[in-house]
């Protein structure tokens, strides 16, 4: 969580996204980002959001690939640092 944004991986969630996403929740808006490159696929947050999420995914590219291979082979995960 940074800047009111909660960021979610639902690596269990291969029906509707066939690749590495989270999702990212800031108050009622929800959106979901394509990784390693932080392409927004889907929903909405207001455009200022957007680019932090953007530029925390550039900063954290290999650590959320490593999470999601982790996650999808039913190991434990490890905590990213929020972006500052």
């Amino acid at each position: 969580m940074f800047y009111g944004l909660i960021v979610a991986m639902y690596y269990l969630d291969t029906k509707q996204h066939h690749f590495p996403h989270i999702y990212v929740r800031y108050g009622e808006a929800e959106a979901v980002f394509r990784l390693p490159d932080g392409l927004l696929i889907g929903g909405e947050l207001p455009k200022g959001k957007i680019k932090l999420v953007e530029a925390w995914v550039e900063l954290h590219q290999d650590e959320l690939m490593a999470n999601w291979q982790l996650a999808v082979t039913g190991q434990r995960v490890f905590p990213i640092e929020p972006l500052k």
